[in-house]
């Protein structure tokens, strides 16, 4: 017997619209709805259920809502099924509420259903509310376009599959939260696995590895041991032993910019950060003490000079008012006393040496009287710059030199000619009682035998650097950076330089190529590098440098081609710009108040009901929402076998208390590596 369309939704019905508004929907249940089981829908489900779906017939289809409370409501008169008979004395019967969260709209399409979000039409008050069949629930949440990597299924929705399109949740930055022991890092691990696998079975070319690009940042070491079945995995560690199968960390310390040496030595801008842009200037330029000889320490000095002028120039003290002019003339007494003859010079240089200091002592000459006027014109100062440019050139120095040098281009140097580059340049910029902070730190750094293998290589090329840390061509590239070693102040640091080298890598492909290249930062323990902090803070330390060239990548990355995944266990503590980025959210069990309050905040969907479900998510269940899924919904990530696993497994306190685990101790040997020692 064929069964009508308004036949068939009656079946399903289960209830009334009574009140309705842009964002809320009240709906009476039926007397005859299910009380804990529906039937009709052709399987068993539960019903009604919070977070569940329902469904409200309109012109274009069916409005889709969630259910985000149910209750009972006490009724002055009896309703019951079947014959009804008001005369009779009966006890109130409860009639039983529900709200719903309109979420969007399922329309029929030549091959079952398609879900979008949003509202066209609204239903009316009177509308029915049906329960969805299992196609219809299934479309709903196997909803959107290019679903193409398999991450778990729906417990609601009678284990549908999850699958999400890599574009959508890595194109715009993703943040996984959830308490420690929820199942955070293995959602992380499994998102990159599976991504890999899926890409892998669906390659253009079969004959071409997959050209993905993953760089996890571990501060932590958990995630060697979840690839080490990727034989093309590169994973880096601080200080690597004899027979270890990862790779020695290197960032050089020439990789620094100029705001990462500031923010490592806690620099004054007023005070440190000119000695140290002087400083960085002269030893990238390469004739930073090459060769002792005396030209080329002439040669050294006054290329130091000219480029302080050329920064007096920018900040017009010579000209300015007081005390700029008189600062300037002690400053040219000092120079001029470091430009000297010496008898092996050659008669040229002398002669070029001869008329810089015959100039200026022209100048001091006009400026001996008490009332005489101090400025310099800015014709002086070019004249003085000319004259300087010719000392330089006669004393070895090439005219390329004078080209604008970038003091934060890679450039090879050491850190012993950075130091005596710093000291060299404060002598010249009248600033050495101002390094006296500086230089503890600096050569604490450089003498520090646990960083020492990572930020002291001149030899290393930069295009091999980028080829093994962001990968070569045709080549399926997961890197791995184990931090747990390094010291804690230096970490943020480390993590900084790698971050931005990564970015403006990603900047300047293309600028060359006009295509991006798409690759993905991930962050474990998050709030380790993306920090928030104080705004107003003088004197910026390294985490706070860290979580500013993070929170560049969330505002620009997109556009180059950069995405981030950041997972964190404590999301009220992280940087709110990074999050406010974050444009997809997988949500573990998140327990705290203060980060509760936070996700509700940070999130633009009016689908809240479904995160009160948080602090009691068990493990491996999470919440996904957000860019990377047309509507909020529960999801059971897949199982990654105990293999694949991040090494963030909870202590096995009982059993090695009753001996079922063994745990031998060997402090020994703990100590000789912890001091150093050979083991004998």
């Amino acid at each position: 017997m064929t069964t009508t369309p308004i036949e068939q939704l009656a079946s399903l019905r289960v209830g009334m619209v009574e009140f309705i508004s842009p964002d809320r929907i009240e709906v009476q249940l039926d007397v005859e709805s299910p009380d804990s089981v529906a039937l009709n829908t052709g399987t068993p489900r539960n019903f009604p259920r919070v977070n569940g779906y329902v469904m409200i017939p309109v012109d274009l289809g069916f409005v889709v809502g969630q259910v985000s409370w149910i209750t009972i409501q006490r009724s002055p008169y009896p309703k019951r099924s079947g014959f009804q008979d008001f005369g009779l004395i009966d006890l109130p019967f409860p009639l039983r509420k529900m709200e719903l969260q309109p979420v969007g709209t399922l329309i029929a399409a030549e091959k079952g259903y398609t879900f979008k979000r949003g509202l066209e039409t609204f239903p009316s008050v009177g509308d029915i509310v049906i329960l969805p069949t299992e196609t219809q629930l299934k479309s709903i949440i196997e909803s959107g376009e290019n679903r193409r990597v398999y991450i778990g299924n729906s417990p609601l929705v009678g284990n549908a599959k999850v699958m999400i399109d890599p574009d959508r949740l890595f194109g715009r930055h993703l943040a996984v939260l959830g308490n420690t022991g929820s199942g955070k890092s293995c959602s992380v691990a499994g998102l990159i696995r599976w991504s890999l696998e899926s890409a892998n079975n669906n390659k253009f070319k079969k004959d071409l590895p997959v050209n993905s690009r993953f760089i996890v940042l571990d501060p932590n070491g958990e995630y060697g041991k979840a690839f080490t079945d990727k034989k093309d995995a590169n994973i880096y560690s601080v200080n690597i032993e004899d027979g270890d199968c990862s790779k020695q960390l290197e960032v050089p310390l020439w990789f620094w910019n100029t705001d990462e040496w500031c923010g490592f030595t806690k620099a004054s801008p007023k005070t440190h950060r000119t000695t140290i842009v002087h400083a960085l200037k002269s030893v990238r330029s390469g004739n930073m003490f090459e060769v002792e000889s005396k030209e080329k320490e002439l040669a050294s000095f006054v290329r130091t000079v000219i480029n302080t002028i050329e920064v007096y120039k920018t900040k017009g003290t010579p000209w300015g008012n007081f005390p700029g002019p008189k600062n300037f003339k002690e400053s040219l007494q000092k120079w001029n006393a470091g430009v000297v003859s010496e008898d092996t010079f050659s008669q040229g240089l002398k002669d070029a040496i001869a008329a810089f200091n015959t100039k200026v002592a022209e100048f001091e000459a006009q400026r001996a009287p008490q009332y005489s006027n101090q400025d310099y014109m800015r014709g002086d100062v070019d004249d003085l710059l000319t004259l300087l440019r010719d000392v330089y050139l006669k004393a070895g120095g090439r005219e390329e030199d004078f080209l604008p040098m970038d003091e934060d281009s890679p450039i090879p140097f050491s850190g012993e000619n950075f130091v005596r580059s710093i000291e060299a340049n404060a002598e010249i910029l009248n600033t050495t009682d101002y390094i006296v902070t500086l230089m503890p730190r600096i050569k604490t750094l450089l003498s520090d035998v646990r960083v020492k293998k990572v930020i002291d290589d001149t030899s290393l090329e930069l295009s091999d650097w980028l080829d093994e840390y962001i990968g070569s061509d045709n080549k399926e590239s997961l890197t791995i950076i184990d931090l747990s070693l390094l010291p804690s102040d230096v970490t943020s640091i480390i993590t900084a330089v790698i971050a931005r080298m990564v970015f403006e890598a990603q900047q300047r492909y293309l600028k060359l190529n006009k295509v991006c290249l798409p690759t993905i930062l991930v962050m474990e323990e998050a709030h380790y590098f993306v920090r928030r902090y104080n705004d107003d803070a003088e004197n910026a330390g390294p985490t706070t440098q860290c979580c500013k060239v993070f929170e560049k990548i969330a505002r620009e990355g997109r556009k180059f081609g950069l995405g981030l995944v950041l997972s964190s266990q404590r999301p009220s503590e992280l940087s709110p710009t990074v999050l406010s980025q974050c444009n997809s959210f997988l949500l573990h069990r998140i327990s705290n108040d203060r980060d509760q309050e936070l996700i509700h905040r940070l999130l633009p969907d009016n689908m809240r009901g479904i995160l009160c479900e948080m602090p009691s998510l068990p493990s491996q269940y999470a919440v996904l929402l957000g860019w990377a899924s047309e509507l909020p919904f529960m999801v059971k990530m897949r199982t990654l076998p105990e293999a694949q696993r991040p090494q963030s497994d909870d202590p096995d306190y009982w059993d090695v208390w009753t001996g079922a685990k063994e745990r031998k101790i060997d402090w020994k040997s703990i100590a000789n590596e912890w001091q150093n020692k050979s083991t004998e």
